[in-house]
């Protein structure tokens, strides 16, 4: 059996993918699993340690661009449609999927051109503009958040949830180790939040808490340094870096997660119980990330602030209330955990069997 799974450009986009290729060749332990991404350095760094194929094509965003930008985009189109169609037919797929990112777009199109079965997935509540298209002429849509389905042809979607890594399914229901402090984890996404990484700066330079507390923290490449910095001369405990490698030990050891609010981001908090403060992306493409959110705050499982709202001085006092009120955060974790999907991968990678097989 030969899969192509195509996607890139974010975390939240290979996340996913990797988890479906991987559940399938542990089922299927002869089959080719090819995955198609960007050469961007996030696509090449999160592949690299995957035991599946790997190509790469040259491809461009056209949504969000200048004029000369998209012109640019549209331009290196045909190209990326060439080179997808080269893979395809050298590969020769029983079956692509794509789990969003501008490169699907190509990749999915060759595959429909020339037979292929297609399928994509929608990790967001707001699909974005290469899965609406796409939508369209895949044989299969699989859909992570209720209601999604409305963008998409009638009869097409099947929800299944978000795949969410194999290693954090793993500590899933593992206790908590004991520690003295509390533990704040910051993620703002694959490539950091600055404006995020800059609120928590803010409100912990005071150094001011109403119990012990810890922080780790993810910041992006730019800002690691500064925000290590700022830190220690806080007197703060916190361990800080640019991607976290060991995310599964992350999750488990947090009291508390200040994240954005990606859907893979949030679908790994639901596997995981994790009771959040979330602070969508304000120039996410349609506020999807708003959405996102507002269908965990609507259960009780997370709060939710515009960052236009937050200043470090209110973070900070959200922060020290959720953590001095044990009971509370038990209940958001609760409730965290009645939108879990662990089941999500396995779920895609049957769908999907049907699929060749109808």
């Amino acid at each position: 059996m030969r899969m192509i799974v195509t996607g890139g450009g974010t975390g939240g986009h290979l996340f996913p993918g990797i988890a479906v290729a991987e559940e399938m060749l542990r089922r299927f332990p002869q089959a080719r699993i090819l995955f198609v991404s960007t050469d961007r350095a996030i696509d090449n760094k999160m592949l690299a340690a995957c035991s599946f194929e790997k190509k790469a094509i040259a491809c461009l965003p056209l949504k969000g661009k200048s004029v000369w930008g998209t012109l640019k985009s549209a331009a290196q189109l045909p190209i990326s449609l060439w080179q997808a169609l080269r893979i395809v037919q050298d590969f020769k797929p029983q079956l692509v999927l794509g789990v969003g990112g501008y490169v699907t777009g190509p990749v999915v199109l060759a595959a429909r051109l020339m037979g292929v079965k297609t399928c994509i997935h929608e990790q967001n509540s707001i699909p974005g503009m290469a899965n609406r298209m796409l939508g369209k002429i895949v044989d299969q849509i699989y859909i992570s958040i209720p209601g999604s389905e409305k963008f998409f042809p009638q009869g097409k979607a099947v929800l299944t949830g978000n795949p969410v890594r194999a290693e954090l399914l793993q500590v899933a229901d593992q206790e908590k180790g004991h520690a003295e402090n509390k533990t704040v984890l910051v993620l703002g996404g694959s490539q950091g939040a600055h404006r995020v990484n800059a609120l928590m700066v803010e409100a912990f330079s005071a150094n001011q808490f109403a119990c012990p507390v810890q922080v780790r923290h993810q910041t992006g490449n730019s800002d690691e340094a500064w925000v290590r910095k700022a830190y220690a001369a806080a007197g703060v405990t916190a361990q800080v870096s640019s991607f976290i490698t060991e995310m599964a030990a992350a999750y488990r050891d947090a009291d508390l997660v200040v994240s954005r609010a990606g859907a893979t981001t949030l679908a790994e908090l639901a596997v995981l119980g994790k009771p959040a403060i979330l602070v969508p992306f304000p120039y996410a493409a349609d506020d999807h990330q708003t959405t996102n959110a507002a269908f965990l705050v609507r259960g009780g499982a997370a709060l939710m602030f515009r960052e236009q709202d937050l200043d470090g001085a209110k973070l900070l006092g959200v922060i020290m209330e959720l953590l001095s009120d044990a009971p509370r955060l038990q209940g958001m974790a609760a409730s965290m955990k009645e939108y879990a999907r662990p089941e999500a991968t396995a779920v895609i990678v049957e769908k999907s069997m049907e699929l060749l097989a109808a």
